[in-house]
């Protein structure tokens, strides 16, 4: 185990807060953004020949095609964890959405995750596998796996996992399980 600011005996903050970054994201977003550019430069400039169908299309095909890839890759460039005496709270990109909030009494446990890769969930972003259950990945690295009372699991790559995992298991101790009614 690695050396973490909350390490040993020391009494956990009221509301515990963790992120993760993917720097990478940004480059595919400049992809996203090139193909708007692309888009209304066929607009603007067109000199074709051809009838106005295919330049709509072209023009409705690179911006959307843009859009898509930006608004999708904004979104996971990084992920934010909140974790009051209540709940557990994950929220993606800037504008925060998706956003998902767990009660504390929901979680049955949390491990920590070495290594979480998104290859092991089939990329990034916010995903489901029947197998695995639900995670959001934003990058490699380590990660946090709820084990939910109705069976699922979530996991979530955020930074000094350990620490979230310490106050996850602490909190658990004073909660009464099972699902809110």
């Amino acid at each position: 185990m690695r050396d973490h600011p909350h390490a040993g005996d020391t009494p956990h903050p009221d509301v515990w807060t963790g992120r993760a970054t993917n720097r990478v994201q940004w480059l595919l977003a400049l992809v996203g953004a090139a193909c708007m550019a692309l888009g209304i430069e066929l607009a603007v400039e067109s000199a074709w020949t051809s009838g106005i169908a295919p330049l709509v299309m072209s023009v409705v095909g690179c911006i959307a095609a843009g859009l898509l890839v930006l608004f999708g890759t904004l979104a996971f460039v990084h992920v934010d964890l909140r974790l009051d005496k209540e709940s557990l709270e994950v929220r993606c990109g800037h504008i925060g959405v998706p956003r998902r909030r767990i009660p504390l009494s929901h979680v049955a446990g949390a491990e920590f995750a070495a290594y979480v890769t998104p290859r092991q969930w089939g990329g990034w972003g916010y995903r489901w596998r029947p197998e695995k259950g639900t995670a959001v990945v934003v990058r490699c690295g380590e990660g946090i796996v709820l084990r939910l009372w109705d069976g699922h699991t979530f996991t979530i790559t955020v930074d000094n996992a350990e620490s979230a995992v310490r106050v996850i298991r602490e909190r658990l101790r004073t909660i009464t399980p099972g699902p809110a009614r």
